[in-house]
Protein backbone atom coordinates (compact mmCIF):
# COMPACT_ATOMS: atom_id res chain seq x y z
CA UNK A 1 0.00 0.00 0.00
CA UNK A 2 1.25 3.44 -0.95
CA UNK A 3 1.90 6.18 1.71
CA UNK A 4 -0.53 8.28 -0.04
CA UNK A 5 -3.11 5.55 0.82
CA UNK A 6 -3.08 6.53 4.53
CA UNK A 7 -3.52 9.80 4.60
CA UNK A 8 -7.07 11.28 3.79
CA UNK A 9 -7.28 13.74 1.20
CA UNK A 10 -8.42 18.01 1.63
CA UNK A 11 -8.34 19.61 4.65
CA UNK A 12 -8.09 16.36 6.85
CA UNK A 13 -4.62 16.80 5.77
CA UNK A 14 -4.15 19.98 8.03
CA UNK A 15 -5.28 18.20 11.17
CA UNK A 16 -3.18 20.81 13.25
CA UNK A 17 -2.79 24.02 11.18
CA UNK A 18 -4.40 26.91 12.27
CA UNK A 19 -7.49 27.29 10.64
CA UNK A 20 -10.81 27.66 12.09
CA UNK A 21 -11.65 24.10 11.42
CA UNK A 22 -8.58 22.34 12.15
CA UNK A 23 -7.10 24.20 15.55
CA UNK A 24 -4.17 23.63 17.09
CA UNK A 25 -4.71 22.36 20.37
CA UNK A 26 -5.42 24.29 23.47
CA UNK A 27 -3.38 24.68 26.37
CA UNK A 28 -6.15 23.76 28.74
CA UNK A 29 -9.02 21.58 28.09
CA UNK A 30 -11.81 22.74 25.82
CA UNK A 31 -15.06 22.61 27.54
CA UNK A 32 -18.52 22.95 25.69
CA UNK A 33 -20.69 25.39 25.35
CA UNK A 34 -24.24 23.47 26.47
CA UNK A 35 -27.92 24.54 25.24
CA UNK A 36 -30.86 25.00 27.67
CA UNK A 37 -32.24 21.59 27.11
CA UNK A 38 -28.67 19.97 27.71
CA UNK A 39 -28.80 20.67 31.49
CA UNK A 40 -28.43 16.90 32.00
CA UNK A 41 -24.82 17.53 30.89
CA UNK A 42 -23.43 19.91 33.25
CA UNK A 43 -23.86 16.53 36.31
CA UNK A 44 -20.70 15.13 34.10
CA UNK A 45 -17.87 15.45 36.01
CA UNK A 46 -14.98 17.92 34.49
CA UNK A 47 -11.67 15.57 33.38
CA UNK A 48 -9.83 16.55 36.33
CA UNK A 49 -12.69 15.77 38.41
CA UNK A 50 -12.55 12.40 37.20
CA UNK A 51 -9.06 11.46 37.56
CA UNK A 52 -9.29 13.06 41.19
CA UNK A 53 -12.08 10.69 41.87
CA UNK A 54 -10.13 7.93 41.03
CA UNK A 55 -6.91 8.85 43.24
CA UNK A 56 -5.07 8.13 40.21
CA UNK A 57 -0.74 9.64 40.96
CA UNK A 58 1.51 10.41 38.03
CA UNK A 59 0.07 12.39 34.80
CA UNK A 60 -2.90 11.95 32.79
CA UNK A 61 -2.10 13.49 29.03
CA UNK A 62 -5.11 13.31 26.53
CA UNK A 63 -6.23 14.53 23.38
CA UNK A 64 -9.59 14.12 21.83
CA UNK A 65 -10.53 15.23 18.41
CA UNK A 66 -13.99 14.73 16.12
CA UNK A 67 -13.24 12.43 13.21
CA UNK A 68 -15.32 14.33 10.72
CA UNK A 69 -14.02 17.89 10.93
CA UNK A 70 -10.49 17.52 13.06
CA UNK A 71 -11.65 19.79 15.70
CA UNK A 72 -9.77 19.15 18.86
CA UNK A 73 -12.50 18.86 21.80
CA UNK A 74 -10.03 18.68 24.77
CA UNK A 75 -6.69 17.93 25.13
CA UNK A 76 -4.47 18.17 28.33
CA UNK A 77 -0.73 17.67 28.59
CA UNK A 78 -0.86 16.86 25.00
CA UNK A 79 2.73 17.59 24.31
CA UNK A 80 4.27 15.44 27.28
CA UNK A 81 6.27 12.68 26.19
CA UNK A 82 4.80 9.67 27.70
CA UNK A 83 5.92 5.99 27.59
CA UNK A 84 3.09 4.90 25.05
CA UNK A 85 3.60 0.82 26.08
CA UNK A 86 2.21 -1.32 23.52
CA UNK A 87 0.10 1.63 22.08
CA UNK A 88 3.53 1.75 20.09
CA UNK A 89 2.04 -1.21 18.52
CA UNK A 90 -0.41 0.88 16.61
CA UNK A 91 2.20 2.90 15.07
CA UNK A 92 4.32 -0.40 14.13
CA UNK A 93 0.93 -1.55 12.19
CA UNK A 94 0.66 1.32 10.23
CA UNK A 95 4.75 1.36 9.41
CA UNK A 96 4.60 -2.48 8.27
CA UNK A 97 1.23 -1.68 6.12
CA UNK A 98 2.89 0.98 4.49
CA UNK A 99 5.80 -0.10 3.88
CA UNK A 100 5.55 -3.83 3.18
CA UNK A 101 2.13 -4.02 2.12
CA UNK A 102 -0.82 -6.06 3.57
CA UNK A 103 -0.45 -9.05 1.52
CA UNK A 104 3.24 -9.56 2.46
CA UNK A 105 3.85 -13.08 3.11
CA UNK A 106 7.01 -14.38 5.23
CA UNK A 107 9.29 -16.47 3.93
CA UNK A 108 11.10 -19.54 5.71
CA UNK A 109 12.95 -21.92 3.62
CA UNK A 110 15.01 -25.05 3.63
CA UNK A 111 18.35 -25.12 1.32
CA UNK A 112 20.51 -27.67 0.03
CA UNK A 113 24.17 -26.85 -0.80
CA UNK A 114 26.18 -29.20 -3.38
CA UNK A 115 22.91 -30.68 -5.26
CA UNK A 116 20.56 -33.63 -4.54
CA UNK A 117 21.77 -36.86 -5.35
CA UNK A 118 19.53 -39.99 -5.30
CA UNK A 119 18.32 -38.33 -2.34
CA UNK A 120 21.33 -37.27 -0.96
CA UNK A 121 22.04 -33.97 -0.31
CA UNK A 122 25.82 -33.16 -1.02
CA UNK A 123 26.85 -30.39 1.14
CA UNK A 124 25.02 -28.17 3.70
CA UNK A 125 20.92 -28.47 4.13
CA UNK A 126 20.25 -24.77 5.29
CA UNK A 127 17.42 -23.49 6.98
CA UNK A 128 16.57 -19.98 6.64
CA UNK A 129 14.61 -17.56 8.68
CA UNK A 130 12.75 -15.27 6.73
CA UNK A 131 11.18 -12.93 9.28
CA UNK A 132 7.79 -14.92 10.19
CA UNK A 133 6.68 -14.14 13.51
CA UNK A 134 4.27 -16.81 13.19
CA UNK A 135 6.23 -19.89 12.83
CA UNK A 136 5.57 -22.67 14.82
CA UNK A 137 6.05 -26.04 15.74
CA UNK A 138 2.94 -27.65 13.55
CA UNK A 139 4.92 -25.57 10.93
CA UNK A 140 8.31 -27.07 11.63
CA UNK A 141 6.60 -30.30 11.39
CA UNK A 142 5.47 -29.85 8.23
CA UNK A 143 8.48 -28.03 6.30
CA UNK A 144 10.25 -31.71 7.80
CA UNK A 145 7.67 -33.47 5.68
CA UNK A 146 8.01 -31.56 2.41
CA UNK A 147 11.67 -32.17 3.20
CA UNK A 148 10.80 -36.01 3.00
CA UNK A 149 8.37 -35.36 -0.29
CA UNK A 150 11.23 -33.61 -1.59
CA UNK A 151 13.11 -37.00 -1.77
CA UNK A 152 15.43 -36.07 0.49
CA UNK A 153 16.86 -38.91 2.55
CA UNK A 154 20.60 -38.02 3.92
CA UNK A 155 22.58 -35.35 4.46
CA UNK A 156 26.24 -35.64 3.56
CA UNK A 157 27.45 -31.85 5.03
CA UNK A 158 26.23 -30.03 8.39
CA UNK A 159 23.17 -28.51 9.51
CA UNK A 160 23.46 -24.80 9.34
CA UNK A 161 21.41 -22.24 10.87
CA UNK A 162 20.80 -18.42 8.97
CA UNK A 163 19.07 -16.48 11.58
CA UNK A 164 20.56 -12.51 10.40
CA UNK A 165 18.63 -11.65 7.67
CA UNK A 166 17.34 -9.54 10.43
CA UNK A 167 19.52 -7.87 13.60
CA UNK A 168 19.70 -10.54 15.91
CA UNK A 169 19.14 -9.68 19.75
CA UNK A 170 19.11 -11.56 23.06
CA UNK A 171 16.29 -9.75 24.49
CA UNK A 172 13.95 -6.58 23.55
CA UNK A 173 14.51 -4.77 26.70
CA UNK A 174 17.49 -6.01 28.80
CA UNK A 175 15.76 -3.98 32.22
CA UNK A 176 13.18 -6.80 31.76
CA UNK A 177 13.30 -9.56 34.53
CA UNK A 178 15.28 -12.79 32.94
CA UNK A 179 12.37 -14.87 32.89
CA UNK A 180 9.47 -13.42 31.52
CA UNK A 181 8.10 -14.53 28.02
CA UNK A 182 7.20 -11.42 26.43
CA UNK A 183 11.16 -10.48 26.32
CA UNK A 184 12.43 -13.14 24.09
CA UNK A 185 15.50 -12.91 21.73
CA UNK A 186 14.76 -11.56 18.33
CA UNK A 187 16.02 -12.49 14.59
CA UNK A 188 14.53 -13.68 11.43
CA UNK A 189 14.19 -17.40 12.87
CA UNK A 190 11.52 -17.54 15.50
CA UNK A 191 9.54 -20.54 16.88
CA UNK A 192 6.66 -20.30 19.24
CA UNK A 193 6.86 -16.96 19.95
CA UNK A 194 10.75 -17.33 21.17
CA UNK A 195 9.88 -19.21 24.24
CA UNK A 196 10.57 -22.58 25.42
CA UNK A 197 7.58 -25.08 27.68
CA UNK A 198 8.85 -25.31 31.30
CA UNK A 199 6.58 -27.86 32.92
CA UNK A 200 7.05 -29.54 36.70
CA UNK A 201 5.79 -32.07 38.74
CA UNK A 202 6.60 -33.07 42.00
CA UNK A 203 7.15 -37.00 42.72
CA UNK A 204 8.33 -38.64 45.61
CA UNK A 205 12.13 -38.69 44.89
CA UNK A 206 11.97 -34.45 43.67
CA UNK A 207 10.63 -32.93 40.74
CA UNK A 208 10.29 -34.07 37.46
CA UNK A 209 10.94 -31.32 34.95
CA UNK A 210 10.50 -31.31 31.18
CA UNK A 211 11.21 -28.57 28.57
CA UNK A 212 9.56 -28.45 25.52
CA UNK A 213 8.27 -26.79 22.15
CA UNK A 214 4.98 -28.27 22.15
CA UNK A 215 2.21 -27.06 20.32
CA UNK A 216 -1.57 -29.13 20.31
CA UNK A 217 0.25 -31.95 17.67
CA UNK A 218 3.52 -31.70 18.79
CA UNK A 219 5.77 -31.78 22.15
CA UNK A 220 9.26 -32.11 21.07
CA UNK A 221 12.16 -32.20 23.61
CA UNK A 222 14.94 -29.22 23.17
CA UNK A 223 18.72 -29.82 24.09
CA UNK A 224 19.64 -26.47 23.32
CA UNK A 225 18.00 -25.50 27.03
CA UNK A 226 17.82 -27.04 30.23
CA UNK A 227 16.65 -26.56 34.09
CA UNK A 228 17.79 -27.27 37.14
CA UNK A 229 15.78 -26.87 40.70
CA UNK A 230 17.62 -24.98 43.25
CA UNK A 231 17.43 -26.06 47.04
CA UNK A 232 16.25 -22.14 47.43
CA UNK A 233 13.93 -20.04 48.11
CA UNK A 234 14.74 -16.46 45.59
CA UNK A 235 15.86 -15.83 43.16
CA UNK A 236 12.99 -17.48 41.72
CA UNK A 237 14.62 -18.19 38.10
CA UNK A 238 18.01 -17.35 36.99
CA UNK A 239 19.91 -17.40 33.62
CA UNK A 240 23.01 -17.89 32.43
CA UNK A 241 24.28 -18.62 28.57
CA UNK A 242 26.25 -21.94 29.35
CA UNK A 243 28.69 -23.79 26.41
CA UNK A 244 25.74 -21.70 23.86
CA UNK A 245 22.80 -22.97 25.27
CA UNK A 246 20.31 -21.79 27.54
CA UNK A 247 20.60 -22.54 31.09
CA UNK A 248 18.22 -22.27 33.85
CA UNK A 249 17.95 -22.37 37.63
CA UNK A 250 14.34 -22.27 39.31
CA UNK A 251 13.75 -22.27 43.28
CA UNK A 252 12.37 -25.26 45.22
CA UNK A 253 10.25 -23.34 47.18
CA UNK A 254 8.45 -21.77 44.68
CA UNK A 255 7.21 -24.88 42.96
CA UNK A 256 5.02 -26.27 44.84
CA UNK A 257 3.04 -29.64 43.67
CA UNK A 258 3.09 -28.50 39.60
CA UNK A 259 2.89 -26.36 37.09
CA UNK A 260 4.05 -25.25 34.01
CA UNK A 261 5.26 -21.37 32.11
CA UNK A 262 6.53 -20.33 29.00
CA UNK A 263 10.10 -19.39 29.51
CA UNK A 264 12.04 -16.82 26.52
CA UNK A 265 14.60 -17.90 24.34
CA UNK A 266 17.53 -16.44 24.02
CA UNK A 267 18.97 -18.17 20.87
CA UNK A 268 16.16 -18.90 18.56
CA UNK A 269 18.05 -20.07 15.68
CA UNK A 270 19.86 -22.82 17.51
CA UNK A 271 16.10 -23.19 19.07
CA UNK A 272 14.58 -23.53 15.44
CA UNK A 273 17.56 -25.67 15.06
CA UNK A 274 17.22 -28.33 17.18
CA UNK A 275 13.19 -28.61 17.06
CA UNK A 276 13.61 -28.81 13.44
CA UNK A 277 16.44 -31.96 13.39
CA UNK A 278 13.92 -33.90 15.82
CA UNK A 279 10.97 -33.69 13.43
CA UNK A 280 13.49 -34.93 10.50
CA UNK A 281 14.63 -37.53 12.02
CA UNK A 282 11.19 -38.65 12.61
CA UNK A 283 10.61 -38.90 8.75
CA UNK A 284 13.94 -40.78 8.67
CA UNK A 285 16.13 -37.80 8.57
CA UNK A 286 19.17 -37.38 10.51
CA UNK A 287 21.16 -34.00 10.64
CA UNK A 288 23.75 -33.01 12.41
CA UNK A 289 23.92 -30.63 15.23
CA UNK A 290 22.90 -27.25 13.95
CA UNK A 291 24.94 -24.59 13.64
CA UNK A 292 24.58 -21.06 12.94
CA UNK A 293 26.29 -18.78 9.81
CA UNK A 294 26.63 -15.14 9.89
CA UNK A 295 26.23 -15.15 6.09
CA UNK A 296 23.25 -16.83 3.45
CA UNK A 297 25.60 -19.45 1.32
CA UNK A 298 25.69 -18.20 -2.47
CA UNK A 299 23.61 -21.20 -4.71
CA UNK A 300 21.81 -23.86 -3.99
CA UNK A 301 18.74 -25.49 -4.36
CA UNK A 302 16.13 -24.25 -2.29
CA UNK A 303 13.77 -27.92 -1.44
CA UNK A 304 11.22 -26.28 0.98
CA UNK A 305 9.08 -22.75 1.42
CA UNK A 306 6.89 -22.41 3.87
CA UNK A 307 5.31 -18.85 4.09
CA UNK A 308 3.13 -16.94 6.42
CA UNK A 309 -0.41 -15.55 6.18
CA UNK A 310 -0.80 -12.25 4.84
CA UNK A 311 0.15 -9.35 6.91
CA UNK A 312 -2.56 -7.59 7.62
CA UNK A 313 -3.92 -10.91 9.69
CA UNK A 314 -0.61 -11.24 11.42
CA UNK A 315 -1.13 -7.66 12.33
CA UNK A 316 -4.64 -8.08 13.81
CA UNK A 317 -3.56 -11.23 15.94
CA UNK A 318 -0.79 -8.61 17.05
CA UNK A 319 -3.16 -5.61 18.11
CA UNK A 320 -5.21 -8.52 19.99
CA UNK A 321 -3.04 -10.21 22.13
CA UNK A 322 -0.43 -7.23 22.35
CA UNK A 323 2.93 -9.79 21.17
CA UNK A 324 5.57 -8.32 21.43
CA UNK A 325 7.80 -10.36 19.43
CA UNK A 326 5.17 -9.79 16.18
CA UNK A 327 5.73 -6.48 16.68
CA UNK A 328 9.78 -6.29 16.80
CA UNK A 329 10.26 -8.79 14.21
CA UNK A 330 7.51 -7.04 11.77
CA UNK A 331 9.41 -3.48 12.62
CA UNK A 332 12.54 -4.76 11.66
CA UNK A 333 11.22 -6.24 8.15
CA UNK A 334 9.65 -2.54 7.34
CA UNK A 335 13.18 -1.12 8.25
CA UNK A 336 15.30 -3.40 6.65
CA UNK A 337 13.03 -2.73 3.79
CA UNK A 338 13.55 1.15 3.67
CA UNK A 339 16.75 1.74 4.92
CA UNK A 340 18.86 -1.69 4.53
CA UNK A 341 21.03 -3.50 7.09
CA UNK A 342 20.51 -2.37 10.85
CA UNK A 343 22.40 -2.27 13.84
CA UNK A 344 19.69 -3.67 16.04
CA UNK A 345 16.41 -2.59 18.02
CA UNK A 346 16.68 1.09 18.54
CA UNK A 347 18.00 1.83 15.16
CA UNK A 348 14.89 0.01 13.33
CA UNK A 349 12.92 1.97 15.98
CA UNK A 350 14.90 5.63 14.35
CA UNK A 351 13.92 4.20 11.19
CA UNK A 352 9.93 4.42 12.34
CA UNK A 353 10.25 7.38 14.01
CA UNK A 354 11.69 9.17 10.75
CA UNK A 355 8.38 7.79 9.02
CA UNK A 356 5.89 8.40 11.86
CA UNK A 357 7.20 12.18 10.70
CA UNK A 358 6.89 11.85 7.57
CA UNK A 359 4.18 9.91 6.78
CA UNK A 360 1.99 10.36 10.30
CA UNK A 361 2.47 14.14 10.92
CA UNK A 362 4.23 13.17 14.43
CA UNK A 363 6.13 16.45 15.88
CA UNK A 364 7.95 14.36 18.60
CA UNK A 365 7.83 10.76 18.02
CA UNK A 366 10.81 8.90 20.50
CA UNK A 367 10.17 5.37 20.20
CA UNK A 368 12.71 2.72 21.06
CA UNK A 369 11.31 -0.68 19.82
CA UNK A 370 8.60 -1.62 18.44
CA UNK A 371 6.45 -3.32 21.04
CA UNK A 372 6.12 -0.18 23.39
CA UNK A 373 8.32 -2.48 26.35
CA UNK A 374 11.23 -0.55 26.19
CA UNK A 375 11.19 2.55 29.15
CA UNK A 376 12.76 4.91 27.21
CA UNK A 377 10.23 5.35 24.50
CA UNK A 378 8.24 8.52 24.56
CA UNK A 379 5.27 9.64 22.28
CA UNK A 380 2.50 12.69 22.77
CA UNK A 381 -0.98 12.17 23.63
CA UNK A 382 -1.65 15.15 20.29
CA UNK A 383 1.05 12.90 17.91
CA UNK A 384 -0.74 9.67 18.64
CA UNK A 385 -4.27 11.15 18.31
CA UNK A 386 -3.31 13.62 15.16
CA UNK A 387 -1.98 10.22 13.42
CA UNK A 388 -5.53 8.67 14.07
CA UNK A 389 -7.17 11.27 12.17
CA UNK A 390 -5.10 10.94 9.43
CA UNK A 391 -5.42 7.23 8.81
CA UNK A 392 -9.11 6.80 10.33
CA UNK A 393 -10.22 5.94 6.75
CA UNK A 394 -7.20 3.11 6.54
CA UNK A 395 -6.25 -0.67 7.29
CA UNK A 396 -5.46 0.56 10.87
CA UNK A 397 -9.08 0.98 12.45
CA UNK A 398 -10.59 -2.44 10.81
CA UNK A 399 -7.93 -4.49 12.60
CA UNK A 400 -8.16 -2.60 16.38
CA UNK A 401 -9.75 -4.35 18.93
CA UNK A 402 -13.12 -3.25 19.97
CA UNK A 403 -14.10 -3.25 22.96
CA UNK A 404 -17.12 -2.24 25.07
CA UNK A 405 -17.43 -0.26 28.22
CA UNK A 406 -18.05 -1.78 31.65
CA UNK A 407 -20.76 -0.78 34.36
CA UNK A 408 -19.55 -1.07 38.10
CA UNK A 409 -19.90 -4.91 38.08
CA UNK A 410 -17.63 -5.57 35.51
CA UNK A 411 -20.71 -6.37 33.16
CA UNK A 412 -19.89 -5.14 29.43
CA UNK A 413 -22.82 -2.39 28.18
CA UNK A 414 -25.20 -2.79 25.62
CA UNK A 415 -28.11 -0.47 25.63
CA UNK A 416 -27.13 3.12 23.64
CA UNK A 417 -23.79 1.77 24.27
CA UNK A 418 -20.15 3.38 23.15
CA UNK A 419 -18.01 1.44 21.31
CA UNK A 420 -14.40 1.64 21.00
CA UNK A 421 -11.85 -0.03 18.34
CA UNK A 422 -8.12 0.95 20.51
CA UNK A 423 -5.02 -0.36 21.31
CA UNK A 424 -4.05 -1.12 24.65
CA UNK A 425 -0.85 -0.38 26.69
CA UNK A 426 0.28 -1.17 29.88
CA UNK A 427 3.71 -1.11 31.74
CA UNK A 428 4.07 -0.78 35.57
CA UNK A 429 2.66 2.58 36.49
CA UNK A 430 2.34 3.51 32.93
CA UNK A 431 -1.73 2.91 31.40
CA UNK A 432 -2.25 3.73 27.60
CA UNK A 433 -5.46 3.89 25.04
CA UNK A 434 -5.43 5.17 21.41
CA UNK A 435 -8.56 4.37 18.96
CA UNK A 436 -11.59 5.60 18.32
CA UNK A 437 -15.10 6.29 20.26
CA UNK A 438 -18.22 5.80 18.61
CA UNK A 439 -21.38 7.78 20.68
CA UNK A 440 -24.63 6.19 20.64
CA UNK A 441 -25.59 9.00 18.23
CA UNK A 442 -23.00 7.68 15.80
CA UNK A 443 -20.49 10.30 16.15
CA UNK A 444 -16.73 8.71 15.93
CA UNK A 445 -13.91 10.64 18.09
CA UNK A 446 -10.31 9.92 17.49
CA UNK A 447 -8.41 9.89 20.94
CA UNK A 448 -5.20 8.73 23.16
CA UNK A 449 -4.74 9.06 26.58
CA UNK A 450 -1.45 8.22 28.20
CA UNK A 451 -1.39 8.13 32.29
CA UNK A 452 2.32 7.58 33.92
CA UNK A 453 3.70 7.89 37.19
CA UNK A 454 6.88 8.05 36.60
CA UNK A 455 8.07 8.40 40.48
CA UNK A 456 6.22 5.27 41.30
CA UNK A 457 8.11 3.52 38.65
CA UNK A 458 11.38 4.33 39.16
CA UNK A 459 11.45 2.84 42.78
CA UNK A 460 10.37 -0.45 41.27
CA UNK A 461 12.84 -2.92 42.28
CA UNK A 462 14.64 -5.25 40.17
CA UNK A 463 13.51 -8.47 41.64
CA UNK A 464 9.95 -6.96 41.89
CA UNK A 465 9.36 -5.91 38.16
CA UNK A 466 7.09 -9.05 37.00
CA UNK A 467 4.45 -8.06 40.14
CA UNK A 468 5.50 -5.02 42.03
CA UNK A 469 3.67 -3.54 44.79
CA UNK A 470 0.71 -1.33 43.60
CA UNK A 471 1.21 -1.91 40.58
CA UNK A 472 -2.30 -3.74 39.87
CA UNK A 473 -4.40 -1.22 41.64
CA UNK A 474 -2.68 1.56 39.92
CA UNK A 475 -3.44 0.03 36.61
CA UNK A 476 -7.11 -0.67 37.61
CA UNK A 477 -7.53 3.30 38.71
CA UNK A 478 -5.87 4.36 35.15
CA UNK A 479 -8.60 1.98 33.41
CA UNK A 480 -11.75 3.59 35.46
CA UNK A 481 -10.24 7.06 34.48
CA UNK A 482 -9.89 6.28 30.86
CA UNK A 483 -13.17 4.80 30.59
CA UNK A 484 -14.88 7.87 32.56
CA UNK A 485 -12.84 10.10 30.33
CA UNK A 486 -14.22 8.03 27.28
CA UNK A 487 -18.17 8.49 28.87
CA UNK A 488 -17.53 11.52 29.26
CA UNK A 489 -16.44 12.99 25.69
CA UNK A 490 -19.36 10.44 24.33
CA UNK A 491 -22.03 12.39 26.44
CA UNK A 492 -20.75 15.75 25.70
CA UNK A 493 -19.43 15.82 22.53
CA UNK A 494 -21.83 12.73 20.31
CA UNK A 495 -24.12 15.40 19.44
CA UNK A 496 -23.65 17.57 16.59
CA UNK A 497 -25.70 19.97 18.53
CA UNK A 498 -22.68 20.73 21.19
CA UNK A 499 -20.00 23.35 20.36
CA UNK A 500 -16.92 24.44 21.68
CA UNK A 501 -15.85 27.66 23.30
Amino acid sequence: MSRRGFLRSGAALMACAPTAAYASPPDTSLRPVLRADDLFKRAIPDAEAIIRGEKLTGRVAFAVADAASGDWLECAHEHAGTPPASVTKAVTALYALDTLGAEHRFETRVCALGGLVDGVVQGDLVLIGGGDPTLDTDGLAGMAAALKEAGVREVKGGFKIYEAALPVTVEIDPDQPDHVGYNPAVSALALNYNRVHFEWKRGSNGYGVTMDARTAKYRPAVAMAAIQVKDRSVPVYTYENQGGKDRWTVARGALGKGGARWLPVRKPGLYAGDVFATLARSHGIRLKQPELIDSLPKGGDVLVRWESGPLRGILRDMLKYSTNLTAEMVGLAASTRRAGPLAGLRASAAEMNVWAAETLGMARPALVDHSGLGDDSRLTALDMAKALLKVQEGPLRPILKPFRLRDKEGRPMTDGAITVDAKTGTLNFVSSLAGYITAPTGQVMAFAIFAADGDARAKVRPEDRERPPGARTWNRRAKRVQQGLIERWAALYGSEQTTQL
